[in-house]
């Protein structure tokens, strides 16, 4: 146990000498938690279990977390399942109280093990825990089997895609790496990692200083039409504000006039829009026509 350390060191040898309990015993002492909450029987109950705590916790240690931590984790999953144990189901506690403790230290080591969560899925959550001692035991005493035939046995004997068995390798194979982190370590004037993402997006301030010009955009065009007739509003509205443009030929049949008379009211049309709108602001409107 050259692990632990302190009062950890403590726990475990308390937990190692604590007295194994008969059936009746561990049922009687949970009765009495669940029934009359009494705590001395939580006490006995969790102390005499804790050997199964640290054994639980010792088949993860590989995951480069701290034993101490795994083990407080177990604990909490062993008290959880205290209160939730039905004695009269008959069931030893022993048996009930594993599922809770592995269950806990599991659901530790996901959240612990990098900061990007993984095993959201039963999928992930059973690669994540088994992938590592599933190549070591597909692997081992197979002469030069290549990586795709060991992800295919692999995928085949977990009854998942081949896809996920990449996604969860390619996790596993490396720790976090901080965006911040230079592309040269111990070189002061390298540049970090974040430095070569670039993105085609514009930048959020970008993307607001253009919603709010088109705005105002919108709002100038809006109040230089009040200048226009109604036929020359028409005329501008069917030909240059609508998605699909109304034809010369189309308008003029529309309006009883010839489609060369409507080009000269959109023209003047224009020609007064374009004047409206140098009033409002000469510095800021281009426009062409």
């Amino acid at each position: 146990m050259s692990y632990l350390s302190g009062n950890r060191r403590q726990l475990v040898r308390a937990a190692m000498n604590a007295p194994y309990l008969s059936r009746e015993e561990e049922r009687d002492l949970a009765v009495s938690w669940r029934h009359d909450g009494d705590e001395a029987a939580l006490e006995r109950l969790s102390l005499a279990h804790m050997r199964l705590v640290i054994a639980v916790a010792a088949k993860y240690r590989n995951f480069g977390l701290s034993m101490n931590d795994l083990i407080q984790e177990g604990h909490i999953g062993l008290l959880e399942a205290a209160a939730r144990f039905e004695p009269e189901r008959e069931v030893r506690f022993s048996t009930y109280a594993t599922w809770w403790i592995r269950a806990s230290i599991q659901d530790y080591i996901l959240r612990n093990w990098s900061i990007v969560r993984g095993g959201t899925s039963s999928t992930q959550k059973a690669l994540f825990f088994n992938l590592r001692r599933l190549r070591a035991k597909l692997s081992s005493g197979v002469t030069q089997i290549s990586e795709s035939e060991l992800v295919d046995r692999i995928a085949t004997t977990m009854g998942v895609k081949r896809g996920d068995v990449e996604t969860m390798s390619a996790r596993l194979s490396g720790p976090d790496t901080s965006l911040n982190a230079p592309m040269v370590e111990g070189d002061g004037t390298s540049a970090d990692r974040q430095d070569f993402l670039v993105s085609d997006d514009p930048l959020p301030e970008e993307m607001v200083g253009g919603a709010i010009d088109g705005e105002r955009r919108h709002r100038w065009l809006e109040s230089a039409l009040g200048v226009l007739s109604e036929r020359e509003l028409r005329i501008v509205r069917e030909r240059r504000l609508s998605e699909e443009g109304a034809t010369l030929e189309a308008l003029g049949k529309t309006l009883g006039i010839s489609k060369e008379r409507v080009r000269q009211i959109e023209n003047r049309a224009l020609e007064k829009l374009r004047q409206a709108l140098l009033k409002v602001q000469p510095d800021k409107i281009a426009y062409s026509g």
